[in-house]
């Protein structure tokens, strides 16, 4: 229970001064009078942090303050803590007791060149009010963090997601309800200048698709002079509820991805793969984490034709055929997506005009089903080149493709 004591204001003064980060409740009976300081504070009976805001942390306390009949003075004041005033919210919920007691906020006012805020309360009688006091503080924040792992034949994973809370506010809460807008809210302490890490959500057998790709405007080459392509590797999860997610968001943050070994799940070791950024990546969309770049898929693009045809003027049709030597060394069949960007060929092989691009897909492409729909646009095409494993031997069948664009109306 806290401790009255009266005291003037040149002492309250100096006790604030000393109480570096501490919030102070003061009670008068009397606006006249001088203030009655609590010397410790009344118990926080409920905290709750709202973390769902990517920039401001909303806190939400509750105490319960005792009021004599009549006016009140609430003084809450607070030092080298990061209260934003034009936020802070005063409500009163009701007597704490079974007493009959109404109690009305008459009004507020600021103490010159104090961190503090004083609310005039009135109350019918004398009793205990539950008060609720709610305002914005910085310097308390959250970030995310993930660890993924896939099991031994990268069909699925496990992913777990971690909330870190980082508590340099200057001020500490004894246990707290907090809610990071999605998932369970959990109730936790949060000392002093704390770093504390939350497991949020552990979704299991995550379904995953693991990716070989090539752009070269995104990726570029691995050796320009062979003109071999880069081919990085991703595992692709989907946030939605066909993949055991779906639930919510997944909020931006670092991934730790691992995969299993071999044999009995209980005994084999589980090898770190890399990390990678996962994305801000709402219900519907795709993650994509990156595990580095294939050293066994070999992808050698070259630019088989690049033919200009006049049509009137000084107007040119320009005939591109790229032609795709595809080499897959592994030991099981893959995929490989093969993606152009339509701007980035014509600049290639016409220069740049800074036009936009006006083009036919001719019907030699050789890529079986032709673009993916979903996936291609009006600036990019995506195929799948299906590659068979390599032999016994560990020799790999050469698979040719061949891509033909028509860039219409080029000067």
């Amino acid at each position: 229970m806290p401790t009255h004591l009266p005291i003037r204001r040149a002492v309250l003064r100096a006790a604030a001064a000393l109480a570096s980060a501490t919030l102070v409740f003061l009670i008068v009976p009397n606006a006249a009078d001088a203030r009655v300081k609590l010397i410790t504070l009344p118990v926080r009976e409920r905290v709750e942090i709202q973390l769902d805001h990517p920039n401001a942390t909303l806190v939400e306390e509750e105490r319960v303050v005792p009021l004599v009949k009549g006016a009140n003075q609430v003084d809450f004041s607070w030092a080298n803590t990061q209260i934003d005033p034009n936020t802070i919210v005063f409500r009163v919920v009701g007597p704490a007791g079974s007493e009959k007691l109404d109690v009305t906020v008459a009004s507020v006012s600021y103490p010159p060149n104090e961190s503090s805020l004083v609310w005039t309360v009135g109350a019918s009688a004398s009793g205990s009010a539950r008060v609720r006091i709610s305002y914005l503080l910085g310097n308390l924040t959250k970030s995310f963090n993930y660890r993924a792992v896939a099991s031994h034949d990268e069909k699925h994973l496990t992913l777990a997601q971690y909330m870190r809370l980082d508590n340099l506010a200057n001020e500490s809460f004894r246990e707290t309800k907090l809610f990071a807008g999605f998932g369970p809210q959990f109730q936790k302490p949060i000392g002093l200048n704390e770093t504390k890490e939350v497991l949020v959500e552990k979704f299991e057998a995550v379904p995953i698709d693991k990716t070989y790709t090539c752009n070269p405007q995104e990726y570029d080459y691995l050796d320009r002079g062979q003109n071999k392509l880069r081919v990085p590797m991703h595992y692709v999860i989907k946030n939605d509820t066909a993949h055991q997610l779906g639930k919510a968001v997944l909020p931006y943050g670092k991934v730790r991805i691992f995969i299993e070994g071999a044999g009995d799940q209980a005994q084999a070791a589980t090898a770190f793969l890399g990390e990678d950024w996962g994305k801000f990546t709402p219900k519907d969309d795709e993650m994509r984490l990156y595990l580095g770049v294939a050293q066994d898929v070999v992808v050698k693009r070259t630019i088989d034709k690049n033919e200009a045809k006049r049509v009137t003027g000084n107007l040119y049709n320009h005939d591109v055929v790229i032609k795709y030597e595809i080499e897959n060394f592994k030991k099981q069949p893959v995929t490989l997506d093969v993606t152009e960007n339509l701007p980035y060929v014509r600049n290639e092989t016409r220069g740049n005009t800074n036009r936009d691009v006006d083009y036919d897909l001719r019907e030699d492409t050789t890529f079986t089903g032709g673009p993916d729909r979903e996936r291609s646009s009006s600036e990019k095409l995506v195929f799948h080149a299906q590659l068979p494993a390599a032999d016994a031997n560990g020799k790999a069948e050469k698979v040719i493709h061949k891509l033909h664009l028509t860039f219409k109306n080029e000067w």
